[in-house]
């Protein structure tokens, strides 16, 4: 018998927070060697301009095991009135390989890519970071302020999105939410200045702003691009920053914000100072000085989506949510 969660169902539970704890534990089990990740294959469908991977990992430190399969459509909500993301999670008893759930992705993508976040910016961001941008107003986006809010005390936030209405509906929904001040922008440079912590979560295939915008002592979580020729952060950034990844042989395989200054000569991959993992494990400094720049490049790895799975799997089975099917 395996546990079938649906979206709706996951939603009526899983908090920023669950995930956020589900997700730190899982990088510190990366950093301590426990973890069997294998890179995970990409299908690219560019008829359809989507990509669909195939995320499997072994969390041994957590008794995790399990895998996700997500697509990426960017043309999915104006074509199909889809999400742009899509995901469906198999989750295995590590002890007999069986399968205990089967659970929607998506949403659980869309929390574990803002609990990373939130992780980040606990490490890396200033302590008295009160200030958020967020630049996109999708499902993404929405989870990355909840995680920025959830790691500092922000009093106010703003957010910029190229569709006015969807800035919009992400004001007043997250102001209501969080009880803060949401303020949608027109000027990209509006969610750049004066912000302490900066959250991209677009499908933009170039840079999203001017790196020379940003302030001494900001800390940004890239989420969005991920492909070698996609970039949301210039390379003026990339350069004056101390970058930190969630795994360096992800980051140089996939993240265009990093290849492409490589391929311009402007940096090596020596540039990056570390992986995610290692600053929670203690191995290595997260912000080095109250006025260092500081980025986190997320590729996004299995292992969120398999520890976020089992927190949602025993949260699930201790309230009696989901339906008992038999395969």
């Amino acid at each position: 018998m395996a546990l079938l969660l649906t979206r709706t169902d996951i939603q009526s539970f899983l908090t920023i927070k669950d995930a956020m704890e589900a997700v730190e534990e899982a990088f510190r089990q990366l950093a301590l060697g426990t973890v069997d990740m294998p890179q995970r294959p990409v299908i690219r469908v560019p008829d359809h301009h989507g990509v669909v991977l195939f995320m499997p990992a072994l969390i041994g430190g957590m008794g995790a095991l399990g895998m996700k399969v997500v697509s990426v459509y960017p043309d999915n909500p104006k074509k199909y009135d889809k999400p742009t993301v899509l995901g469906l999670i198999l989750l295995n008893d590590p002890a007999t390989g069986e399968v205990v759930a089967i659970m929607d992705g998506g949403f659980i993508t869309a929390m574990r890519t803002g609990a990373v976040s939130g992780v980040a910016t606990k490490y890396l961001a200033r302590s008295d970071a009160q200030v958020a941008g967020v630049f996109g107003a999708g499902v993404q986006a929405r989870a990355q302020l909840l995680a920025l809010a959830e790691a500092r005390p922000l009093v106010r936030a703003v957010v910029y999105d190229v569709v006015p209405e969807a800035r919009q509906r992400f004001a007043a929904d997250l102001s209501a939410q969080l009880g803060i001040p949401v303020e949608p922008v027109d000027d990209p440079r509006a969610a750049v200045e004066g912000c302490d912590v900066i959250a991209t979560a677009t499908s933009a295939r170039d840079p999203i702003f001017d790196g020379n915008w940003v302030a001494p002592g900001t800390h940004i979580n890239g989420i969005g691009s991920h492909a070698p020729d996609m970039r949301e952060l210039d390379t003026a950034i990339i350069q004056k920053a101390r970058v930190i990844v969630d795994l360096r042989a992800a980051a140089l395989a996939e993240a265009g914000d990093l290849i492409i200054p490589i391929q311009e000569g402007a940096i090596t991959a020596d540039h990056i100072a570390g992986e995610l993992g290692e600053v929670i494990a203690g191995r290595i400094p997260g912000r080095t000085s109250p006025d260092e720049i500081t980025i986190f490049k997320s590729e996004g790895l299995a292992i969120q989506d398999v520890s976020v799975a089992t927190k949602v799997y025993q949260l699930a089975r201790a309230r009696s949510i989901g339906q008992e099917i038999s395969i």
